[in-house]
């Protein structure tokens, strides 16, 4: 996968906006205003921090060479997943789905209608 992939899949959930609250260097996909995937695009290898159940976070990082504890993140909560290492693109899909749902359960009532 690449960066305009993951930019394209991201875009796609519902309710989804594409954000640079940090600069032009660091793109942040949100869900009614909730962070679920950030991007930089200054980096050497393209990569993706994704928020992640802890336990399974911890099975992820064992199983691929491509999952890191989140970079610049809170390392219990988030992964980085390279894109050019050996996640395959159905995974990094499913791992976006997982970050995605795991910020809507957190949202109050009102938000998640």
């Amino acid at each position: 996968m690449n960066l305009e992939q993951l930019r394209h899949y991201c875009l796609s959930k519902a309710d989804t906006k594409e954000t640079l609250p940090f600069g032009p260097d660091t793109v942040v996909y949100t869900v009614r205003d909730k962070a679920f995937a950030l991007t930089g695009l200054d980096s050497e290898r393209p990569r993706v921090n994704l928020k992640c159940d802890p336990d399974y976070a911890v099975e992820l990082r064992e199983q691929y060479t491509g999952i890191i504890p989140g970079w610049h993140m809170n390392k219990k909560h988030w992964n980085t997943v390279y894109l050019d290492e050996d996640v395959k693109d159905k995974i990094i899909r499913e791992l976006i789905d997982h970050s995605y749902d795991m910020v809507l359960a957190k949202m109050p009532k009102p938000k998640k209608k």
